[in-house]
């Protein structure tokens, strides 16, 4: 399976599955990346995709120093089972 790559043009943390598409979308200012919308097709569901995109979306964040700004219902999702992250949450 291929890697989650930062597509910085397309704004989103972007995991191919032969063709198919799972992705987070984000704007990123200076201090905060806000994460605001997840998407994994149907038939690819339930698989864990969507916590891989997010998972590198909270490293990026953390090794760039940003807050997270948790907009999507799956990101606050994530952080309950990923802990490890709420200290880099924007409250």
């Amino acid at each position: 399976m291929n890697e989650v790559i930062n597509d910085i043009q397309g704004s989103r943390f972007l995991l191919d599955v032969n063709g198919k598409e799972v992705y987070v979308l984000y704007a990123e200012d200076k201090e905060t990346l806000d994460l605001y919308s997840t998407y994994t097709p149907p038939k690819l569901r339930g698989q864990g995709l969507a916590e891989k995109v997010v998972l590198a979306a909270f490293l990026y964040a953390k090794e760039k120093k940003l807050k997270v700004v948790a907009s999507c219902w799956y990101v606050r999702k994530f952080l309950e089972k990923h802990t490890e992250f709420r200290s880099i949450v924007s409250q």
